[in-house]
């Protein structure tokens, strides 16, 4: 008997069903073999296929979406899936079957939608009871996206030891500050020069 796990957000319901992998001697509620997916999207068609399209579907959205916080031309095209900004408030998705002479499938979604989604797939990446092949992501992200992040953390690592070095040396200079009395060396220096 297959498992059927739900993921919800909501007006965006994600069914992913399959079975354990009993060689890895996995809990009878766990999902390991994904025979089939399910994209249950409020007022549109179903959208549903195998495990080799949840992946790249998957990663159609996050790059997406990354190109949109990014403010960045909102546009991605593979062989499965279009997305392409209408304007700031709609998103038109094109799913293209892999089954010859099949009309691909087209849909308006709003930034709520959008949303909606990807929480799913978050939650979907996120449980415990799913394992899924993690695709890489990066392959289809351009390459000044892919490094924009790891230049940052470059030039993180090079500016903060001397920032704190700086900041240390300050508080533990200004620390003896509280400890000197000019009242008490003026005396002193009366007392050596009289």
């Amino acid at each position: 008997m297959q498992n059927k796990l739900s993921f919800h957000q909501s007006s965006v319901s994600l069914e992913i069903i399959g079975l354990p992998d009993y060689s890895n001697n996995e809990n009878k509620d766990q999902i390991s073999i994904i025979s089939q997916w399910k994209l249950i999207i409020i007022d549109k068609p179903l959208i549903e296929g195998k495990i080799e399209h949840l992946g790249p579907i998957m990663n159609a959205f996050y790059i997406y979406s990354n190109l949109l916080i990014k403010n960045k031309i909102p546009l991605y095209e593979s062989k499965l899936i279009d997305i392409k900004a209408e304007n700031l408030h709609i998103h038109n998705i094109v799913l293209k079957s892999s089954k010859p002479n099949v009309k691909p499938l087209i849909l308006k979604i709003g930034n709520s939608l959008l949303s909606d989604t990807i929480n799913c797939f978050d939650q979907l990446n996120e449980s415990p009871k799913v394992r899924i092949k993690k695709t890489n992501v990066t392959n289809n992200i351009p390459k000044d996206f892919r490094f924009e992040f790891n230049n940052k953390v470059k030039f993180f690592n090079f500016i903060m030891p001397p920032f704190i070095a700086i900041c240390s040396l300050i508080l533990f200079s200004s620390s003896f500050i509280y400890f000197y009395n000019p009242i008490e060396n003026n005396e002193k220096n009366e007392l050596i020069n009289p």
